[in-house]
This record gives C-alpha cells, structure tokens and sequence, in this order.
C-alpha cells in the first residue's frame, strides 16, 4: 500500500532515465487531470491508464516498467497536487496486486488490477485454516474441478476485513496425492458467491476485525484462477513476501521520525512532573532509538529494492516490528499507570477501515490490537526461522513431511 512519504523519493540523479520518465509522466497527467476536482474513483482510474498505479509493473498493467522506489515519487506529487491518500480498506491490494502481476495471466491482469486499485473491488486474504496456520502448505481447503469450474469446500480462519471484501486471495488444495507444497491452486473468490459464508470473530479489543470463512459447493471459475494449476504455493509465497514487506514497513509510508516512538514520547509529556522517573526517561529513550533505527532500515531496504516482490530481509522487518510494537504500546500502559485501566470501550463493534498498529484509535485499543501483529503475516517464530535459515545460512528444521503426499500425512 503506498502512501506520502517523508524521505528522498529516490537517491537517482536528475539525468536517470526512469526517474526522469516518471517526472514527465506526471507531469502530462496532472496537467490534464485535477484531483480536487475529479471523483477519487475515476482519478485512480485514470492514474492507472497512465502507468503511475504501481510504476515497477509493466506497462498495460498499471505500470510504467520502472524501480519500484519511484511509488514514492508518485505518490509525493499527487497528493502535494490534493490526490486523496490511499484508503486503508484496500490495504489487501498491496498483497493481491503484486500476486496477480507476477503469477497470473494477461485476462487475470485485464479482469482485476484496474477494479483493485480504484477501490471499486476490495479484497481479502484467505489463507490459513483452523489446522494449517504457521504450517500454511498443510491446509485442507479442496477445489475439485468441474469443467471450467472448481468446487471448493472448506473454511479458513483470521481472514481480515473479509466482511468488506468483494474478493479473496483464496489458496486451495487441488491435488492431495502431490507433496503438500506441491499440490496447492491460488484463485481470485467472489465473496458473494453462493455457498461462502463470512462470520465474524470477536477481538480483545472488542472489534470483530477478523473472521472466518466457510466455503460449501462454491463454484469458482477456472479464469479466476491466479498462476497454473498446483503451482499455488510459489503463488502464495508473493503474497506473504509483500505482506511481511507492508507490515514491516517497506510497503507502507515512511513514518516520522522516531515512529511508533513518538506516542510514548506524548504519554511522557502528557505525565505530571513528579510521575517522570530518570528511569523511566531512559527506557523511552531506548524505544525511541530502536524504532528510529527500524525506520531508517526500512528506508535503505525500500530504496535498494530491485524489483517488485520482496526478499527475506522484509521478513526481519517485519519481526522487528511486532517485537518492537509490543514491548513500545507495553511500556506507555506502564506509564499511564492505573489510567490505562479506564476510557476504553469494549462494545462488540464491526470495523470499517484497518489499522494494524492501532495507534491512531487510542493507546489503550493500542496495546491490544499489537498483540496481533506476532501472528499475522506470519507468525515471529516463522519470522526467525526465515532470518536463520535465508539470511544466516543455518540449518534449516527438520522437516519429515516435505516429500510425504498430502493425505499420508498424520493429522491431529
């Protein structure tokens, strides 16, 4: 999901090529289209004519075939031009975008990119099941094909905003004698398909802000599938790829400095004198510094990026950032003392927008809702077998299921 960003849009020079391509770009379409004036609807559509939705897709595909860190560039000029800034319910396109762009076929392309980035179809991911989370190539979900459809059983679980979406990143298993990383098949799902049923989950928080979906005789069709047959987990892996990248903070905006940081920084200068311990002053300054150098990596990792899809290095960032917004939102309860208890709603509540930090709903719904960011995307101690198997170069977990089909695996 991109959005303004603070920083340097580039570190290219004025004579660089891509850099001065999306220049003219943007110039020639803000000469001719006026966000303070145009419906954001048909402003994004016309962003995605001319190449400027996601730059570093190719061109036809709402891209101009250039760096990835050029977003940047666009998205300062726009909305220094008035562009509204992205809506946080279509967060799920910096997910399914670049899955589409990278494994699915030009008709796939032509049918979903353009609807996804206006905001006219918002989507959800359906990926982990009741008995397949961490373990996500061990989910159970079948699509059996009929013609040129597939009937599709099963439920999946913790499916954000998924009351909201007109589609779903569903991942099924088409073929239970392959190897389970093998046998998967990745599909665009009507959400208002017959037999797909949306129940909410309720949250510590009180939000029922996750759901679970159940799937009965679901008729999906074969054009909406997104990659080649069994080859949905290389599919998957570009959506968890991008995932991690815009929890992290790759994918997302560059926040001011000292990020997170900054709420405790105002919980501190909101206490009474006598509350400031030197102690506590030193602990501040601690999570201060640590989440300012989390910003400033993720800069240098967005602005070295290559290419579209990121690599394990977000994954790093991404657990960074759960530990460090546990440890930060803990430390302001702490500071609030015996206030944190009190000035919170816990009415059961349907949300209509995502916030995966939840600083802006207060720092008590805060403290809570962070404790979600260790599981989802991944959970942290998948997060540091990546970081020591990709990274390190350590061995790697014995696994006695790689090779075994699907369905001679033991289950619970």
């Amino acid at each position: 999901m991109t959005a303004l960003d603070d920083a340097p849009a580039t570190t290219a020079t004025a004579t660089d090529p891509d850099t001065e391509r999306v220049r003219g770009a943007l110039d020639d379409f803000l000469a001719a289209h006026d966000p303070t004036s145009m419906d954001d609807i048909a402003f994004r559509g016309a962003r995605y004519d001319a190449g400027l939705a996601w730059v570093h897709f190719a061109e036809g595909d709402g891209g101009l075939g250039v760096r990835p860190e050029l977003n940047k560039l666009v998205e300062r000029r726009l909305r220094e031009a008035g562009a509204q800034p992205t809506d946080p319910r279509t967060f799920f396109m910096a997910l399914a975008g670049p899955t589409i762009a990278t494994h699915g076929s030009d008709e796939v392309k032509e049918r979903f990119l353009r609807p996804m980035f206006t905001g006219e179809e918002r989507w959800c991911q359906l990926f982990s099941e009741p008995g397949a989370g961490s373990d996500f190539a061990g989910l159970g979900t079948r699509a059996v094909r009929d013609g040129e459809e597939w009937i599709v059983n099963g439920q999946k679980v913790w499916n954000t905003l998924a009351h909201l979406a007109d589609f779903g990143m569903l991942v099924t298993r088409t073929d239970p004698d392959a190897p389970k990383h093998k046998g998967m098949t990745y599909f665009a799902l009507d959400m208002a398909a017959d037999g797909v049923e949306v129940r909410p989950l309720r949250q510590i928080t009180g939000e029922a802000e996750f759901n679970e979906v159940y799937m009965t005789d679901v008729r999906v069709p074969d054009a909406h599938r997104i990659g080649d047959v069994g080859e949905g987990w290389r599919a998957s892996l570009t959506t968890l790829m991008n995932e991690r990248s815009a929890i992290g903070g790759g994918g997302g905006s560059t926040p001011p400095r000292g990020g997170a940081a900054n709420d405790a920084v105002d919980v501190w200068r909101s206490l009474d004198e006598a509350r400031r311990h030197p102690a506590d002053k030193d602990r501040l300054m601690r999570w201060w510094v640590r989440a300012e150098v989390g910003r400033l990596t993720n800069m240098r990792a967005a602005q070295n990026a290559k290419a579209g899809n990121p690599g394990p290095e977000m994954s790093t960032a991404k657990l960074a950032y759960s530990e460090l917004n546990k440890g930060l939102y803990s430390f302001c309860v702490d500071l609030l003392g015996p206030d944190a208890l009190i000035d919170y709603d816990y009415t059961f509540r349907r949300p209509e927008d995502l916030d995966t930090s939840g600083s802006t709903r207060g720092l008590r719904y805060a403290f809570l809702r962070v404790r979600a960011n260790s599981i989802e995307g991944g959970t942290s101690e998948i997060m540091r077998n990546i970081l020591g198997e990709q990274i390190l170069g350590l061995p790697g977990e014995p696994r006695v299921d790689k090779s075994v089909p699907w369905n001679e695996v033991p289950r619970n």
